[in-house]
């Protein structure tokens, strides 16, 4: 009961008294009235709330941060009465947009299609409903609630930039690999390469040393079919930032361009986080880049302190790291567990620039760019202005400065 309701039945209940006082029989009938009125809206109010049905659907239910989608509600009553006052507000998480309301002033039998675009802004699966429907009598002396509708589900994947260009590794296979040095006669050919700190002593290539006046190692060809792997950091305390502004956003959304980026031309990825969890498979299928997208859409950060190297990195043609906040030994743990690996490529975040108020301790990116460059790899350092594209390209021309040729896809 509202409060004009309760104000009513209070002015009954008094009109009542003073009736039987002043002995007016015709005030106490004002009075019952009055007293009545309240009661019956309640009832009235009480009995249309149950007679309301609402459906929900989305188009699209799968859409990219920042884009549009449409939600659709079909709110119908299976009374012969029109029911007045209905105030419908859908639930929607603060992440999706804002809350919708509408106000019918009179619903009679049928379906009332109502519709309200969202503009969700970060990732994530957000549940959609369900509606709270108001209905109140034509006096506004009753108000009764319901949820109605089951929730629906809206997946958010990341947002993702259109690459261009391809680092080695990732081109035909006679330009892939690294060159190759005839170790002499009645011996088979030697895919050699400059050495890295952590490599094994024992496969250096006198003949090549020698010939090129700089330590070199043999390696095996690689087949030319091999794989890459994205490493994916999405640590919390490896990140800085909130919201979509967050760095561990961005690095997602990074991660997911490059993977859309190798399916698009072919090329089998496999992605990867700092925990040794495997996101999406090593596939060139049409779907995967869709797939890769939804298992991004749903990922937390978590609370994992240091790296984890996944098992099957030295077996890829290239890794792709996209890193935040990092250690010397967690660095030198990924280096000599890819010792010995063709390409190695890193994009470190400069996590710091998110936050440039927090006074926490942050592990400087300068140095691990420098580590990572002397074992061999292309390394950028990326901030929160640098667009992914323009990074991607950065990191291409690292990995040609690295390597001697840079390959670009027809």
């Amino acid at each position: 009961m509202t409060t004009r309701g309760r104000c009513l039945l209070a002015a009954g209940i008094a009109a009542a008294g003073c009736a039987v006082v002043l002995d007016e029989r015709d005030m106490l009938r004002v009075a019952i009235f009055v007293f009545a009125l309240p009661l019956l809206a309640t009832l009235v109010a009480r009995w249309a709330r149950t007679r309301l049905r609402c459906t929900r659907s989305l188009r699209p239910h799968r859409v990219a941060a920042g884009s549009r989608t449409e939600v659709l509600l079909h709110l119908s009553s299976a009374s012969r009465l029109p029911t007045s006052g209905v105030l419908v507000e859908d639930t929607v998480p603060y992440a999706a947009g804002a809350k919708p309301r509408f106000v019918i002033d009179w619903l009679t039998s049928g379906t009332v299609e109502l519709r309200y675009p969202l503009h969700p802004m970060l990732r994530g699966v957000h549940p959609i409903g369900p509606a709270v429907v108001r209905v109140s009598d034509p006096f506004g002396l009753a108000e009764f609630s319901r949820r109605l509708g089951e929730p629906a589900g809206l997946l958010v994947v990341p947002r993702t930039a259109k690459l261009h260009g391809m680092p080695v590794g990732h081109g035909s296979a006679d330009s892939s690999g690294p060159r190759r040095a005839r170790a002499g006669h009645g011996e088979q050919d030697a895919i050699v390469r400059q050495y890295r700190h952590g490599d094994d002593l024992r496969k250096v290539h006198w003949r090549s040393t020698a010939h090129r006046d700089e330590l070199m190692v043999r390696m095996e060809e690689r087949p030319s079919g091999g794989g890459s792997t994205v490493l994916l950091d999405h640590r919390a305390a490896a990140h800085r930032g909130h919201g979509t502004g967050a760095s561990v956003e961005w690095a997602i959304s990074f991660a997911a361009s490059v993977c859309l980026h190798l399916h698009a031309h072919g090329f089998p990825v496999r992605l990867v986080t700092e925990d040794g969890a495997e996101l999406a498979g090593q596939d060139a299928a049409a779907d995967q880049g869709q797939a890769t997208l939804d298992a991004l859409a749903a990922l937390r950060p978590t609370h994992r302190r240091e790296l984890a190297m996944p098992g099957g990195l030295a077996e890829e043609r290239a890794i792709i790291a996209v890193l935040g906040a990092c250690s010397r030994p967690a660095l030198g743990e990924l280096i000599a567990s890819t010792a010995g690996h063709t390409n190695g490529l890193a994009v470190l975040l400069d996590v710091a620039a998110w936050s440039p108020g927090d006074t926490g301790e942050i592990a400087d990116v300068h140095e691990g760019a420098q580590l990572l460059t002397a074992a061999g790899w292309a390394v950028v350092i990326a901030g929160p202005g640098d667009g992914l594209a323009h990074t991607w390209q950065r990191l291409c021309e690292a990995a040609k400065a690295a390597t001697g040729h840079l390959e670009v896809p027809s």
